[in-house]
């Protein structure tokens, strides 16, 4: 199939457009939203609008399940765990990016002092970490 003229992330078939493009039943893509699996766009009339990215997650979704045999909670697991490791990937990247950043300034930085000239400012850079596991039981 080749991609839409427009972005794969705008929802703009209908469901009747979406079940068939994916081959499923209309009423399971509405299971599949009510489970949290897929989640498309609403048009103002609060009709689903599903995007291309939904209908290839849809297809997915059936993949894993007739394929694999895992169940609807499992495959959710593995949807959420995908998208984490897709969140931390980029959040990874973009640390690495200032990591390479840093270091060329502290290496330019070096170079200027060797050779007697200007000190280079070094731009300042916040790092934030949070720690998502849960905070550890206490004895009551």
């Amino acid at each position: 199939m080749t991609n839409p003229p427009f972005g794969d992330d705008i929802p703009v078939y209908v469901i009747s457009v979406a079940a068939e493009l994916s081959g499923l039943h209309p009423q399971t893509l509405r299971q599949y939203d009510r489970l949290g699996l897929v989640s498309p766009g609403r048009a103002s009339g609060r009709g689903r609008r599903y995007s291309m990215r939904d209908i290839q997650m849809l297809r997915e979704v059936q993949r894993l399940s007739q394929e694999e045999g895992i169940n609807l909670a499992g495959i959710k697991r593995i949807l959420e765990l995908q998208r984490e490791v897709a969140e931390l990937r980029d959040h990874l990247f973009h640390l690495h990016n200032e990591l390479q950043a840093a270091r060329s300034a502290v290496a330019r930085r070096t170079s200027a002092q060797s050779q007697g000239g200007e000190l280079i400012p070094v731009r300042r850079t916040t790092v934030t970490l949070f720690n998502t596991s849960p905070p550890p039981e206490q004895d009551r």
